[in-house]
């Protein structure tokens, strides 16, 4: 099992930026592919980015294509995600999870581990 703790959430205007790092303990994240979610107020998780495990595969939602940047580092088992250009509607708490090595899920199920959450909110 693993274990992950999110952070680097905060409340940050539009237009601004924000670093959310996983850090994770138990189990080596070197073979698992990693994902970020995020779950706005009466909202289903959603899918933001996911990453494999070699960090040679990445994938993004299409809202946060060109704006949200995922990386890793397996020496540390971190996990990564660079926000810029934030809008109000990025506004939710961010989770990170790991997925047994595959193709990179975009949907809940297919990950396994969880953290607690971030929160990140956004101004107008």
């Amino acid at each position: 099992q693993v274990q992950l703790v999110e952070s680097g959430g905060g409340l940050v205007q539009a237009g601004g930026s924000l670093r959310l790092s996983c850090a994770t303990s138990g189990r080596t994240i070197r073979p698992m592919n990693m994902g970020w979610f995020r779950q706005a107020p009466g909202k289903e998780r959603e899918f933001v980015a996911g990453i494999s495990w070699s960090g040679g595969g990445i994938l993004y939602a299409d809202s946060v294509k060109g704006r949200f940047t995922i990386s890793r580092d397996n020496a540390k088992n971190t996990v990564s995600l660079q926000m810029n250009s934030l809008k109000p509607g990025d506004t939710a708490v961010y989770y990170c999870a790991t997925q047994p090595a595959g193709p990179i899920g975009t949907r809940r199920y297919e990950y396994d581990s969880w953290g607690q959450g971030t929160q990140v909110t956004v101004s107008s």
